[in-house]
């Protein structure tokens, strides 16, 4: 599994609806999951991004139908992120010669 962080901000529309915002994040971590991925953690955030998501997919195409369902229902805007471990970044590196 491929992971990812999303940088999520709300939409006017989605502030607008706050209070309904724990049931859009229910459905959307049963819709990842139902696509074969997993969300990992979950912030709600202070500064330039509103809420952050660590998530798992098989491959970027999961993860990119995700984030075009959720951007199809108005309520946010996200930027997705792949994700790295140590143990990858310490193989690139040393790949470097």
């Amino acid at each position: 599994m491929t992971t990812y962080v999303m940088l999520i901000n709300w939409t006017d529309q989605g502030v607008k609806s706050v209070r309904e915002s724990p049931a859009r994040l229910d459905a959307a971590r049963k819709l990842l999951a139902e696509m074969g991925g997993s969300f990992k953690e979950f912030y709600l955030t202070m500064g330039e991004y509103d809420m952050v998501v660590v998530g798992e997919a098989s491959d970027d195409a999961v993860m990119a139908r995700f984030a075009l369902s959720l951007a199809m229902k108005g309520n946010v805007r996200t930027r997705t992120l792949k994700a790295f471990p140590e143990a990858a970044y310490r193989e690139i590196i040393n790949s470097l010669g």
